[in-house]
């Protein structure tokens, strides 16, 4: 690639300059007016100094070969020991019309995903340590931790149907691509709190409860306060759609909002990326920069120091490229010096679990960050979302489902993926 920078009278002068010597296949980065100093300045017409860059040829995508390999639940398919596998498979056959009964209708069980939407909205958020009375559908109620202490019991006097649900729970979350670890402390978690005769409505609700709090509130872009700007700062490898979701939040904070947000990119290894941020910047009538050193970076932040909001957008890179990774995180480091920074670890749902993992071990060796997922409407398993939750201890802020700008992003909501997850409707 090719960067190089040209002056002239005005914009167009100095963009036919670069076409004469590049082609007319240039594409213009950034366009500011040149500093005048001396004395002999103040004779001298304003300069206009234009960034334009050429793409020598274009990017090929790399092939790799993957093997698959066997998934982790056919090694091992539970917590449970063999003797308990085999009273679950027992309780499953002599209780054929319990197990249908928990199965036989979705909607049934997305009924009662539903009423405890509203007694979690209710009650049970207010007290972390309450759980679900199982009288789901009446009038919601609270049990004391009391209450569930006694509720425990030996795993030889589970119900039939009790574990008929342990085992529809299993395979349902397994199905969702949750890692089996978690689905095994939530199925411990349903034996622990099981006694005869209690219903699959109370584990249904005490395993619902448990994982939206598990996911916790999301916390979204932070309301700008009398210190200002802050930083949004959108970190992530190439292709998640880091671009895409700068400009649907922009949108939000500029019409909706009504904020001053300015627009930084220090993607200066992808033209594409940068020529699209612009274009985006333009509809929205914001200012927009390309940053090219620290030292831009700093500048920059004074410039735009009356904003409210400055939405940063940093180069995708191999986790092997350590260049790389040391001056994104140069760049994150001048701003956080200059004023309240917010880091957002954009990750893609499609992405393999392994690979999550290994991504935003990555990141976090650089910087604390929220989480933002895009492509949810290009899966059907909602389950990583949970796993990286677990694993990474942040919070996820906001979800994407698809390219329209700013339509398609919502802030998290995690009773809605928790009720995806135990087999409800999206």
């Amino acid at each position: 690639m090719i960067i190089k920078k040209y002056v002239g009278k005005n914009e167009s002068e100095a963009t036919d300059e670069a076409k004469k010597e590049l082609g007319g296949n240039i594409v213009v980065m950034n366009v500011r007016p040149v500093k005048k100093s001396g004395f002999l300045s103040l004779f001298q017409s304003q300069k206009i100094e234009v960034t334009v860059a050429l793409e020598e040829e274009p990017e090929r995508p790399v092939r790799t070969t993957f093997t698959p390999q066997k998934p982790k639940v056919q090694e091992n398919r539970g917590s449970l020991d063999s003797a308990q596998r085999d009273t679950v498979l027992s309780a499953a056959a002599t209780a054929t019309k319990i197990s249908a009964a928990v199965k036989e209708d979705n909607s049934a069980i997305e009924e009662k995903l539903d009423n405890l939407s509203s007694l979690l909205e209710k009650n049970i958020l207010k007290n972390e340590k309450a759980v679900i009375s199982p009288e789901i559908g009446k009038e919601a109620k609270v049990v004391p931790e009391k209450a569930e202490a006694s509720a425990k019991t030996s795993k030889n006097d589970i119900s039939e149907e009790t574990l008929s649900f342990i085992k529809l729970l299993y395979n349902t979350l397994i199905e969702n691509e949750v890692d089996e670890i978690y689905v095994n402390q939530l199925t411990d978690e349903v034996e622990k709190i099981s006694k005869p005769g209690l219903p699959f409505d109370y584990a249904l609700a005490n395993v619902y409860q448990k994982m939206v709090l598990k996911f916790g509130k999301s916390e979204p872009i932070k309301e700008v306060g009398e210190e200002k700007p802050i930083a949004e700062i959108f970190i992530g490898p190439t292709g998640v759609g880091k671009t895409t979701t700068i400009a649907k939040l922009a949108s939000e904070l500029t019409v909706s909002k009504k904020k001053k947000v300015a627009l930084l990119t220090m993607d200066t290894y992808r033209i594409a990326a940068a020529e699209q941020l612009r274009t985006y910047a333009s509809i929205l009538e914001i200012p927009f920069r390309v940053i090219y050193s620290v030292d831009e970076m700093r500048q920059a932040a004074e410039d735009f120091r009356e904003y409210d909001y400055i939405m940063v957008d940093t180069a995708g890179h191999s986790l092997k490229n350590e260049e790389l990774i040391r001056d994104v995180e140069n760049y994150i480091r001048a701003l956080e010096d200059l004023m309240e920074c917010e880091n957002y670890l954009v990750l893609s749902a499609t992405t393999k679990y392994r690979d999550l993992i290994e991504i935003s071990d990555a990141y976090s060796e650089m910087v604390a960050y929220k989480l933002i997922f895009t492509k949810m409407d290009e899966t059907g398993a909602k389950g990583n979302l949970y796993n990286i939750r677990m694993h990474t201890g942040s919070p996820i802020a906001y979800i994407t489902n698809g390219q329209n700008v700013p339509d398609d992003i919502a802030v998290f909501d995690a009773q809605k993926i928790v009720k995806n997850l135990l087999g409800g409707k999206s």
